[in-house]
């Protein structure tokens, strides 16, 4: 009987990254490794889901409960489903949230990370990463949008006071008409925390339309082409369950 043949090591590295590469996994599969890699910066995940598992059936089945189905026994079996669903969703959206705290912990403090964040802008914000840097690895992130630019940076805040002037005057010179707003990252005063980046260039309110956003974006290219590009590691925050599968295994 003939011998098979041995996989050479580039068929082997294409095979272990298809059995970690979230989109090719099982949706059982990809909640489990979300669970278990979750459950590494934050090991009460598990308690706080059946707490909240027990808290939803209880108040689905009291709402389904009370409401008049028919006879007893009926009303008993709608009761059950109603906690059970109600228990699942509590369990679910705990799940994700406490997922998503737990991947901030794991991106607060590395290089990049604000821009990661900021990947989890929806439709109508186009981000773009480090447009300056400092060789000490402070960065300048780019997000255009209903605020106009916002100009998020993240480092050492003594060294991005400078990089931000500079950036700023960049931009002023190619959209002078243009709201320009100024994000620093980081936890001390006047900054903004990681997780609530995201939410913060949100409130900046509606300053520019849709069709002005389009012209900046436009002003914007010749500005870009003189930039070398800094590659960042891929990942966004997952913010569902969905989204969850692009940070697995740090990709």
């Amino acid at each position: 009987m003939a011998s098979e043949p041995k996989m050479s090591r580039a068929a082997k590295r294409a095979a272990k990254k298809a059995e970690t590469d979230p989109t090719k996994m099982s949706r059982r599969r990809q909640i489990v490794e979300t669970y278990r890699m979750s459950k590494q910066g934050d090991p009460r995940i598990g308690l706080w889901m059946a707490g909240m598992f027990v808290v939803g059936a209880m108040v689905g089945g009291a709402i389904f409960y009370l409401i008049p189905a028919g006879s007893g026994t009926f009303n008993l079996v709608i009761s059950i489903i109603g906690a059970l669903m109600f228990g699942l969703l509590a369990m679910m959206i705990t799940f994700s949230r406490r997922a998503q705290r737990a991947a901030f912990a794991r991106l607060e403090g590395q290089p990049g990370a604000g821009a990661r964040a900021l990947s989890m802008l929806r439709r109508g914000w186009k981000i773009d990463e480090v447009v300056g840097f400092t060789k000490q690895q402070d960065m300048v992130h780019r997000v255009v949008g209903p605020p106009g630019i916002v100009l998020v940076g993240e480092g050492n805040p003594n060294r991005l006071k400078a990089l931000m002037v500079s950036e700023r005057r960049k931009h002023e010179r190619v959209a002078a008409d243009t709201p320009i707003h100024e994000v620093i990252v980081g936890n001390e005063d006047g900054q903004v925390r990681l997780p609530k980046l995201t939410r913060h260039v949100q409130k900046l309110g509606r300053q520019v339309k849709p069709a002005e956003i389009t012209d900046v974006l436009n002003r914007l290219k010749a500005l870009d082409a003189q930039r070398p590009k800094v590659p960042l590691p891929r990942g966004p925050v997952p913010t569902s369950m969905k989204g969850m599968r692009g940070n697995m295994r740090g990709r």
